[in-house]
């Protein structure tokens, strides 16, 4: 089954995503949010809940001049089952003034970048034993640097390199990587180095990222 989704502006103002014109698709369940959190922690520190709604996504502030003044690692929501699901395609701007630097706060040599997150209902955070197929993280090629300007990236749900939080790579975990799709509880962006994919970045003066787009297909 096909399904194709669309978060737009007018879902965000309503606290959902809107779903494009679909009769078979399920509606995308729950709002943004900037974390991850767990058992009640926070790991985005200086960071809102939520991004602010624009008029064609979300926006956000990253932190800046020092590591101390926080940092974004998760944003991401609930999108239900991705069974059937092809490939997902975000369009993004980050504005920032020329010279400005995005440093991972745990690997700060490294370039800030940001990459495609999607993980399984029930994950307790461990990753120790099955725990670590719970969580995949996008192909090493699709990962961006951050920088300024207008940027897309579109990254099959099929590409067997998708790793999980210690690099085993779907191809060789089929299984698991299926039924994390089947029972995805959220998906989106994380931030961080190649090193470290969402263990979050801050900048070094102020800057700003806008979701422009984001479709699941």
């Amino acid at each position: 089954m096909r399904k194709s989704f669309i978060v737009a502006a007018a879902g965000l103002l309503a606290g959902a995503a809107t779903l494009a014109a679909s009769p078979a698709a399920a509606a995308l369940g729950g709002d943004w949010v900037i974390g991850p959190i767990i058992r009640g922690k926070n790991y985005s520190v200086g960071m809102p809940l939520r991004p602010a709604p624009t008029r064609t996504g979300w926006t956000f502030e990253f932190p800046y001049s020092s590591r101390s003044a926080g940092h974004v690692h998760y944003v991401t929501f609930d999108p239900g089952s991705l069974d059937g699901a092809s490939r997902i395609v975000v369009r993004y701007r980050v504005d920032a003034a020329p010279g400005t630097r995005f440093v991972p706060q745990e690997s700060p040599e490294l370039p800030g970048t940001v990459s495609l997150f999607l993980q399984r209902s029930g994950d307790n955070w461990s990753a120790r034993g099955a725990y670590d197929l719970f969580r995949w993280y996008a192909p090493g090629e699709t990962v961006q640097p951050l920088a300024p300007g207008t940027h897309e990236m579109t990254v099959s749900l099929r590409d067997p390199q998708w790793g999980s939080v210690y690099g085993k790579p779907a191809g060789q975990n089929s299984a698991a990587f299926e039924d994390a799709l089947a029972n995805a509880s959220r998906v989106g962006l994380v931030f961080g180095s190649t090193a470290a994919r969402g263990h979050g970045v801050f900048a070094t003066a102020p800057a700003r990222f806008t979701l422009l787009y984001f479709r699941i297909e």
